[in-house]
Parts: C-alpha cells; structure tokens; sequence
C-alpha cells in the first residue's frame, strides 16, 4: 500500500534525531517513537493482542481540519449552580486552562467617573498666582530687591563711562581699517579669488569663465553702490560741517562709537560685568540627583542605576522660591523622607552647598515618599533677617497673629499665643530662652495680658522684662520656689473663678464659652490675658516638696486654661518624661523644638512619631542656634529661625510696653513694687508635722499623707488628692532630702487584713529631728 508523502510544512516540528523530514523518512522503521507506514495514531490504536488499527489515509486526515488559526470550540461550562463558597473566578483560572488578568483592560463601554478625574487633578493642580505674589508683603520685597538690583547696576555701568569711552577710541583706528578693508573687499568681489584662482589652478577653463563671468557682474553693480555711498557720506560731512557744534559732536561721537564697536577684540568685551557671577551654582535634575546618589541609600541607587534616562521623578520644575531654589520629588518606590533627613549633612555634600542651605522637608497630604527639596543662597544661620515689625514700634494682639520667626525663604511667620500653650526644648545653648524672652515681649506689648515671668535658671534672662511683670522671680531657692506655688495656687483659683464667670455670661455675649477679645477687653469682668512663662521648668516638676502639687497645677492650666484665656509657656534643656510630665507635653498645642540629641526628646516636644514621620530636630547642627521645628499651628511642622532680640533691645522693648500700660491703667503687682503677701508657700516644718500626727512606730506613707492633710489641708491638700501608690511616693521625695528612707512596712486594711506597704518609722523622723535641730544649735553657736 503506497501512501501520500507527508508535506514538511505541514511537520509539527524537527525531527527527533535533529536530521530534517524528508520523503524517505516515510519508510522508516528505526524510529522507536513512529510505527512503519507514517501512522500518527497507530499505536494508540493497536489492541491487546497485538493488532492494528484501521489504516487512515493523510488526505482524509487533511481535509478534516480547521482552517489555519482557527481554535475548536470548548467544552460546554458544568453548571455551578449552588456550589457554596465559590471562588471569584475573575482571578482564577478558567476550565479551559486560561487565565484570566486580574487587572481588566477597559472595555469600550465601560466609562470612568468623571468626578475622580477632576478629584485627582485638582489635588495636583500647579497654583494660578504664584507663591511670591500671594503676600503683599512678599511681593513688595520681591519688587523692591529687583528695583535695587537693576538699579546698582544701572549706577555701575553710568560711573564707568568713561572708562567705556577710551576703549572705543582705543579700537577706532582698527575699526576705521576693517571698514575700508570690508568695503575693499565686498566692492572687488575679493572673497572669491581663492575659488577662481583653484580653478586656474586646475585648468579649468569653463568654471574659470563662468566664475570671471559672474565676478564682472558683481563688481560693475557693487562699484555703483560704494560710489552712491561715497557720495552720500561726503554730502553728509558737508552737512556735519555747517551744522551747529552739539550736532558736530554728536556725529563724531557716533562715527567713533560705530568704528569702535566696529575694532572690538573678540575675546574682550567693551562693558564689565555689573554683577560676578553667582558662586552658587543653579539646581537642576542633574545636580538633585547627583545629591540624592551620594547619600548611600541602596534603594536610591538602584533605581538611579536601573532608570539612567528618568532616575528621580519630579512633580513641579525646579524653580526659584524666594532666596533659593525650591524641587518638589518623588523618591523611589520604598524611600521615605526620613531616610534622607538621616543623611541631610551627605546629600548636603552631594549638592556641595553648606548644611544650613539644605532643607528637605516631608509633605504631610501626600504619601511618606513625596519630599520639597528647599536649596537656599545662604546659610541659614548667616542670613540676614529682616527687621522684627514691633522692635521699634506698634503693640500686639494676643487674639491675632504676630510675627516671631522666618522661615528659610526669609518670610515671616506669626503665631497666636490665645488659646494654646507652649512648649519649647532644646539642648542648651541653642536659642531656647532668647525664644521664650521673645514670646514674652510678645504678651508684654499687649497692654491687657498680665505677665507672670519665672526663670528658674536664675541668671536674669527675663529680668528685661521685670518692669511690666505682675509676678516675677528668678532663682530656685526654697523662697523662690515657694513664691510660684502660692502664685500658682492663686491661677488656679482664677481658672475656677473664670470658669463660674464665663458659665454665667449670656449666650449671646459669650457664644462659644471662652474668652474673646471683647470680653477680655470688659475690665468690670476681669477675664484679661494671663501669659505664664517658666524658664528650665525641670526645677519646678522635680522639686522633691511641691513637684507634684507644681504638675498638677501646670497640667489644669495646660488642659482648662486656653479656653479661659490663660496660656502656659514653658522651657526646657531636658525635654523627657521627668522634666516634662506627659500630662503638659500631651495636651500643648503649640511646640517649638530646637536641637535636641534624640528621637525620644524629638518626639516628648513635637508629640509623638514626629521623628519617623521625618521631622526629626536631631539634624539641627550646633549652629544652627535659634532655628527650630515650630508645630501646632498649620497643618506640618515648619523649620524656622526665631527673630533674635538681645538684652538692650529687649529691655527698650520691655519699657515701650510699660509705657503703654501705664496708659491703659494695667500695670499691676510686681512692677509697680506691691509685694506678694498671699501665702507664699510651705512656712512649715515636715518632720514635726509627721511626729504630730504618727504615734505608731511604724505607718503606711499613704496613712500618714492622708494625716497630714487634715492637719494642714492647704499645704498637704494636693498629697492627699492622689492615689494611694502616689501618695506614698510623694512622702518618699519629701523625705529624701531630710536623710528619712522609707520601706516596707506590715500594716492592717480597713477589712483587717494584713498587708506590706510603704510607710517610716517613726523613731527614723524624731533621729532626723535630732541631728537637724543638732546641727542649727551649732550653728548658731559658733
């Protein structure tokens, strides 16, 4: 049986062997994986006992197929009616083995909400005005240094005219040669000799008739030009020449400015450069990137290295943001801004400009990975600051914004000290009390806001302001501490009286139940502005007597005060949990952080995960001084640089704002001399006071607190108002400086069963009663 030799196009593939099909591989019987006779599907087809199959011919075969390119139909789908849980099969694989995108191509019907389209842009929308014109004042500087610069530069370029004068007679002679020269040369077609004479050279005499040919014609009409305008110059000159002396000159001085501009050297201009060219090369991509490369992120360097045509994605153009260069980009994929913060002083290096210049900042509305890159002209910290508005003139409002710090681009940023308080921290020597004096001149020059001025530290730092303080001490002594609890107990009087007032105000006149300017303004009221201010306030919260009674009142005034008009502000070189109990650091609104050493003192001022959200005060460099992250008002932490008043200035200041409340009729207390004769802190004796109410030998500290408090309910109230674990560590600090431990002691709850607490020994307060009473008689003796 003959059959029909297989056509190699129709082959499924090569050959098992590698060798190419061929008709003689028809008749092969070598082939372990192809019976003789070319049967594809023989031996599928053979029985048991060794039969074959029906013998198919090919062109049968060949006529039974689809046409090229076409796909059977699938199987019918089961019906999965009922099944439970079924799978979404959007994600799986069909029946069939195929598998379905799970990110769907748009189909022609399907249409997008137009509403996310425009949602989308308009978060991304470039702003109509720009930055610089959105501010008055900002634009009148803008316009003013822009006046100022083209004005220098019009004064330079007027001083050296005559400078510019000898030059060009300098180059006339020059001049007055490449003019007949140039005119030589146009009129007699001289420029093409060189060609004619290549091609005499060549032996061309066609090309050299054709070129002479051309020159003729050139010539006859240039020598008609050169003579018209000889012509017309010589008539010129006898114009010149009868015409008035200022016209003469001017004519000359025309003549001599063309042949001089005419002999000018190409590499030396005639006019100087107004202005040098700036040091401070101008950012672009190429240079950002360069900066971004240098930090040492992998992350960075990966994309950069992977993505050499587009590296780093830039939202806006770079372009120029007050005095500096402003670049809005996306990090790669995985990069946060804090990783770079981390690395400031390195993509500082990168950009080769000086750290104070460089200030990447986080964009708190986007996603942690979107960055404003601010490249200033000059340091920070060396830039001049425009003049404070209220150094030489003008009060304030507590209630309105006043100016107290520039950003990087030098504008001016207000704060509003009504209804917050405040929290300032830093390591010393860093700015942090020249800041707390600044926002106290602030409250001094408003004349209705009563200033209670505390420095702790002791070394006069506010004493500037002494001439227009209600209340006002510096040092940590034992009377100096004494004179702010009994003040501070008295605020916390007024916060109540306060409080009662403005619940008994009509609605109408106190809508909102805090107090507004008016109300602050009714004297009959006396709901005025009260600014606290304590410098180094470690002293007070870890004073071993009154720190708790001290913290709990600070803590009350924090919490109740803004809204009763009431404002704390408070400093410290220890900004952690002992220094600044959570209870104030929680609830203050506004925070100003200068250098601080770590994360933890970053995050107890400018609240909490401040530093992994990248506003990290840990990269302020030691001179950096007075520049600082000022949170609580806006919707991100802003990097500032506080106005700088010093001592002189500020005592000019402080005697400005006495003046203006003498004139208001609010000077009160310490500036007008009156003496603090409230009760002004612990005139007692705490040894004698625990031997008169402990008769026991032994006694639970709690039990004793709760004694005492009976005893001297005003003195021990705030003890006994705590808990009873607190308590007992209150007596302990109290005790300690007197050389009395506490310990364990066995005692019985009131369900008279046994326990061991913390208490004293009594024999241990009457020995410390002994040696001290022992030590005074000593000393008073000799």
């Amino acid at each position: 049986m003959t059959h029909e030799p297989l056509n190699p196009a129709d082959r499924p593939g090569p050959r098992p062997d590698g060798a190419p099909y061929g008709v003689a591989d028809e008749a092969r019987t070598d082939r372990p994986d192809r019976p003789t006779g070319h049967q594809p599907d023989e031996r599928a087809d053979h029985d048991a006992d060794g039969g074959s199959a029906d013998i198919v011919p090919i062109a049968s075969a060949r006529a039974g197929r689809l046409p090229y390119g076409t796909q059977p139909d699938p199987p019918p789908r089961p019906d999965l009616t009922g099944l439970p849980d079924l799978p979404d099969l959007s994600v799986l694989p069909t029946l069939e083995g195929a598998v379905v995108r799970v990110d769907q191509p748009d189909r022609p019907g399907d249409r997008r909400d137009w509403r996310i389209d425009l949602e989308e842009k308009a978060r991304t929308r470039r702003p109509i005005v720009p930055l610089w014109l959105r501010s008055r004042a900002e634009a009148a500087a803008t316009l003013k240094w822009v006046g100022k610069h083209y004005a220098y530069v019009a004064g330079y370029q007027a001083t050296r005219t005559p400078l510019y004068a000898a030059r060009l007679l300098a180059r006339t002679p020059r001049g007055f040669g490449r003019l007949v020269g140039g005119a030589i040369t146009w009129t007699f077609d001289l420029e093409g000799e060189p060609v004619r004479r290549a091609a005499v050279m060549k032996a061309d005499p066609e090309a050299y008739l054709k070129l002479s040919r051309q020159r003729d014609a050139r010539v006859r009409l240039r020598v008609w030009v050169a003579g018209i305008a000889l012509v017309a110059l010589l008539i010129a000159a006898i114009i010149v020449a009868g015409a008035p002396t200022l016209a003469q000159w001017a004519a000359l001085a025309a003549a001599l400015l063309m042949l001089g501009v005419l002999g000018r050297p190409t590499d030396r201009p005639l006019i100087d450069r107004a202005v040098i060219p700036p040091q401070v090369a101008k950012l672009t991509s190429d240079v950002v990137v360069r900066g971004l490369g240098s930090i040492g992120n992998s992350a960075i360097n990966s994309h950069i290295a992977k993505n050499p045509r587009n590296p780093i994605d830039f939202i806006n153009p770079i372009h120029r943001d007050g005095p500096g260069w402003r670049a809005d980009i996306d990090l790669p994929w995985g990069v946060t801004v804090s990783e770079v913060l981390d690395k400031r002083d390195k993509l500082a290096s990168g950009l080769r400009r000086p750290l104070g210049c460089v200030w990447p900042e986080p964009v708190p509305d986007e996603h942690t990975g979107r960055m404003v890159l601010f490249v200033g002209d000059q340091d920070m910290n060396k830039a001049k600051q425009p003049a404070w508005p209220l150094l030489r003139s003008g009060v304030a409002d507590l209630f309105k914004s006043t100016s107290f710090a520039t950003d990087q681009r030098g504008r001016f940023v207000g704060l509003t000290l009504m209804f917050v308080s405040v929290i300032i921290g830093s390591i010393p020597r860093m700015g942090k009390t020249f800041l707390l004096r600044l926002l106290a001149l602030i409250a001094a020059l408003d004349p209705r806001a009563e200033l209670h001025l505390y420095d702790l530290k002791g070394t006069g730092d506010l004493s500037p302001l002494e001439s227009c303080a209600h209340r006002y001490r510096a040092g940590e002594e034992d009377d100096d501490i004494a004179y702010a609890v009994a003040d501070l107990r008295a605020l916390k009087d007024e916060l109540r009286r306060r409080a009662k007032v403005i619940r008994n105000l009509p609605k109408d006149i106190c809508p909102e139940s805090k107090v507004t300017p008016e109300l602050a303004d009714n004297k009959s009221l006396r709901l005025h502005p009260i600014t606290i201010f304590v410098d180094e306030c470690q002293v007070w919260f870890e004073h071993p007597t009154y720190g708790a009674e001290l913290e709990d009142i600070c803590t009350d005034l924090v919490k109740r005060g803004p809204a009763l008009g009431i404002v704390l502000v408070v400093a410290t070189q220890r900004p952690d949990a002992k220094s600044l109990p959570t209870g104030i650091s929680a609830n203050a609104v506004i925070r100003l952080c200068l250098k601080v050493m770590g994360h933890t003192e970053n995050d107890m001022v400018l609240g909490s995960s401040a530093n992994r959200n990248g506003f990290k005060a840990t990269m302020f460099s030691f001179s950096d001084k007075g520049i600082c992250y000022f949170a609580g008002d806006g919707d991100k932490p802003r990097i500032i640089r506080s106005v700088y008043i010093d001592a002189p200035a500020a005592e000019k200041i402080a005697l400005r704002a006495r003046a203006a409340r003498e004139r208001a009729g609010t000077l009160s207390g310490h500036a007008l001399g009156e003496e603090f004769t409230e009760d002004v802190g612990p005139r007692f004796d705490l040894l004698a006071d625990i031997a008169a109410v402990v008769a026991e030998p032994k006694l639970w500290s709690e039990t004793v607190v709760a004694r005492l408090a009976e005893l001297r309910p005003t003195v021990y109230g705030a003890w006994a108002d705590q808990e009873p674990d607190a308590r007992a560590a209150q007596l302990t600090a109290a005790l300690k400086p007197h050389g009395v431990k506490t310990g364990q002691v066995w005692g019985t709850t009131d369900d008279g069963k046994g326990a061991n607490r913390r208490g004293i020994t009594r024999d241990d307060i009457t020995k410390a009663i002994t040696e001290r009473d022992g030590k005074r008689s000593s000393a008073a003796a000799s």
